[in-house]
């Protein structure tokens, strides 16, 4: 169990309202951000501290890991330029009856305070530019002594049962939504011939051409060795979401995988370097990954990629694989 501290000044009602946290995956300049960069590194019963207007407002109990969502529409105006598609985790939230203002009690938070990613100055105020950052332990419990028997309660109940499975993390139609609402741009457009439309929209799930690209160039899943293309799926490095038509077709961008192994790389959960090494994410619930074909004690090299993989796969490793990279 982690702690973070979330700043919702801008879109505290739906969020706390809907039961989640959004935020885009970069910012108004196109720009990595270490606090939406923190989103992947959420995990299902990790505790939040939400501040708004000067307060810690209600504390949350992360109910999904990290993914892919577009911005919701209930957001409205706020940040016009924030990207179309950001990071979503679904949060438990409850409301405190008893909201504290940090800045009232900075001199018992400041000894306390991180080096780097703090979310609030030497002062107390708050620091806009944070949206998502994690709070040291130490820290986390200074505050939950100030909430008082709230967060006790909250952390109690957390601690009692660690078990991941009691968390019920649900579907994900945000996704499928979004991909669903793209795949309606494409059959009514008139611009793109009717056998590429059917060819664009088999590739969302890994059939059809792009399959068939796929398999001149890879002959097996990497990971569990089934050569069988029945038990295969061409599965996008660049998600059919974020593509091109061009990159939802070409071969390169895609491996062959089991329906299981794809599920873990479509969600983040693996991916693999430029050497070929498997790589598993801190997120990842490693039990599970073992019953699903993941050998999770040992370095396993799947082979190399092409040069167009690579591309593709260094897209994979920054946007979808859930592990930030803060420095």
């Amino acid at each position: 169990m982690r702690f973070w501290w979330v700043n919702q000044n801008q879109t505290f009602r739906q969020e706390i309202g809907g039961q989640y946290m959004w935020s885009p995956k970069r910012n108004s300049h196109g720009g990595r951000n270490p606090f939406y960069e923190s989103m992947r590194e959420v995990t299902p019963g990790d505790v939040i501290f939400s501040f708004s207007d000067t307060l810690i407002k209600a504390i949350g109990i992360a109910k999904s890991y990290c993914h892919e969502c577009p911005k919701p529409p209930e957001f409205g105006n706020a940040g016009p330029n924030w990207n179309q598609i950001g990071w979503k985790v679904d949060v438990e939230w409850r409301l405190l009856h008893h909201q504290i203002r940090p800045k009232s009690h900075i001199d018992l938070l400041r000894p306390h305070l991180p080096a780097r990613y703090s979310p609030l100055r030497e002062t107390g105020d708050g620091l806009q530019g944070v949206y998502l950052t994690n709070v040291p332990s130490n820290l986390a419990y200074v505050l939950g002594g100030l909430v008082g028997l709230e967060f006790k309660a909250i952390v109690s109940d957390l601690t009692a049962d660690e078990d991941p499975s009691r968390f019920i993390v649900e579907d994900l139609p945000s996704v499928d939504d979004w991909e669903e609402h793209l795949q309606q741009e494409i059959t009514a457009n008139d611009q793109i011939p009717d056998t590429e439309k059917t060819a664009l929209v088999q590739a969302r799930r890994g059939q059809g051409i792009f399959k068939r690209n796929v398999s001149k160039i890879e002959k097996f899943c990497r990971v569990t060795k089934v050569n069988n293309p029945t038990h295969l799926i061409a599965s996008h490095c660049k998600p059919w979401r974020d593509s091109g038509h061009q990159e939802r077709l070409d071969g390169e961008n895609g491996l062959l995988l089991t329906p299981s192994i794809d599920h873990l790389f479509d969600r983040g959960f693996i991916s693999f370097d430029e050497d070929g090494d498997l790589l598993i994410s801190p997120v990842a619930h490693k039990p599970s990954l073992v019953r699903l074909g993941i050998e999770t004690n040992k370095i396993v090299n799947v082979g190399g990629f092409s040069d167009g993989q690579q591309h593709y796969l260094e897209f994979h490793r920054t946007s979808v694989f859930l592990k930030a990279k803060l420095n």
